[in-house]
């Protein structure tokens, strides 16, 4: 089998617009999350949220496209536009490359406004171009059609693990010979009037901040952004000098099938000792574990029960980059990568921010408030969703 690497990344996010300033803003301990500014705030309940502040899809795409594109899916773009421009990747003729990216929601926004057209205003049409800008494979779409790739383009959706379900794939289609690269991570553009009322009524959202394994924690905050690599055959990106990030090590996925809303600890276990043996890692070569941790008691405790019991009662650092960005939903896992990737170039261990007081059921060092230098060889990133699907990836440094 080969081996897979990462030679690009890109990402657009509450803390930054590109690579170099979300690294910045991770290793400070940056916070993305404030008042929302979108249509109808007033008669929502949850007022903040890590939002795309200052975006001006003017500045990157032309105008063809962002009539075509979804906010999502602008994300997208921009996002994998940094990737290969990073990487460099000669696409070709483009049949041995393909482009798999997660995502939640789709074109929520364009159906969103689309809604309030024909329900809150009375207008009898709506824009001639909405089922192609909310369609879930449409950010996919507009990556194939920007770059020239022709081989397998496809869109995974499985909540807040989509992400890591597309990288995971893309992983293994690399491995196996079946593709030279693929351009993959995950787009997500929730944070709109309907978006916001949707997860309100499950009664899981914070209205103050995201805290992740605090026990003051009161929910958790949604985000929006993009991040989105290109993971490529090793021996081809060394054959054309192409920069190496990491190294993706092992990949695993399991299901709880127990519940659509309750985490399960064996589940995320096994998605944990998967990706390992995946990658042929014992548990004590892992530095660091990005950890799903959305602020949630459930998720927070879950998943705090579900390392020790695959690490032992002493596991490595452990943080939640979702106080500084907010939970990007499909797209979280892939913005979580990156700081992975700041793990392991780096040394630098982002934190978790907003930690005001130790939970006594999460008995993790959770890397409170303040960025730590450590050597990190190995990463793990965590991805737990509703419905009961868990995916895990493991990395390695370059």
């Amino acid at each position: 089998m080969r081996r897979v690497v990462i030679t690009g990344a890109g990402t657009v996010n509450p803390l930054a617009q590109d690579l170099a300033g979300t690294l910045a803003a991770m290793r400070s301990g940056a916070c993305g999350i404030g008042p929302l500014d979108i249509p109808d705030v007033e008669r929502l309940s949850v007022r903040i949220g890590g939002q795309v502040r200052g975006w001006q899809a003017a500045d990157h795409l032309d105008r063809a496209v962002i009539a075509t594109a979804d906010r999502f899916a602008q994300f997208a773009l921009v996002a994998a536009a940094q990737a290969m421009a990073q990487s460099g990747l000669e696409v070709g003729e483009g049949a041995d490359c393909g482009v798999i990216l997660g995502t939640a929601g789709g074109g929520l926004q364009t159906s969103d406004d689309s809604y309030r057209a024909v329900y809150a205003e009375g207008k009898t049409r709506v824009h001639p171009l909405t089922v192609p800008k909310l369609m879930q494979n449409a950010g996919a779409s507009h990556l194939s059609m920007a770059h020239g790739i022709r081989g397998p383009v496809f869109t995974v959706s499985t909540a807040c693990a989509s992400s890591n379900h597309a990288m995971g794939l893309a992983f293994q289609m690399v491995r196996a010979g079946a593709l030279r690269a693929v351009l993959t991570g995950g787009s997500e553009a929730m944070l709109c009037f309907g978006g916001i009322k949707a997860w309100e009524g499950l009664r899981v959202m914070s209205a103050t901040a995201c805290r992740p394994f605090s026990a003051t924690r009161d929910g958790m905050v949604q985000g929006e952004g993009a991040a989105v690599f290109v993971f490529e055959d090793r021996d081809s990106a060394l054959a054309r000098g192409a920069p190496i990030l990491a190294e993706v090590a092992g990949f695993a996925m399991t299901s709880d099938a127990a519940d659509l809303v309750a985490p399960s600890v064996d589940g995320a276990a096994r998605a944990m000792q998967g990706a390992l043996a995946d990658a042929g890692l014992a548990p004590g070569e892992v530095g660091y574990i990005n950890a799903h941790g959305t602020g949630t008691a459930a998720n927070d405790r879950t998943e705090s029960a579900a390392i020790l019991r695959v690490f032992g009662p002493a596991p490595p650092p452990v943080s939640s980059t979702k106080a500084m960005h907010g939970h990007l939903i499909g797209a979280t896992g892939a913005v979580e990568l990156l700081a992975c990737l700041l793990a392991l170039r780096e040394g630098v261990i982002p934190p978790t921010i907003g930690h005001q007081e130790d939970d006594p059921e999460c008995r993790i060092d959770v890397v409170p408030n303040l960025a730590r230098a450590a050597r990190v060889e190995v990463a793990l990133s965590n991805a737990f969703a509703f419905g009961g699907l868990n995916a895990v990836l493991a990395l390695r440094r370059a």
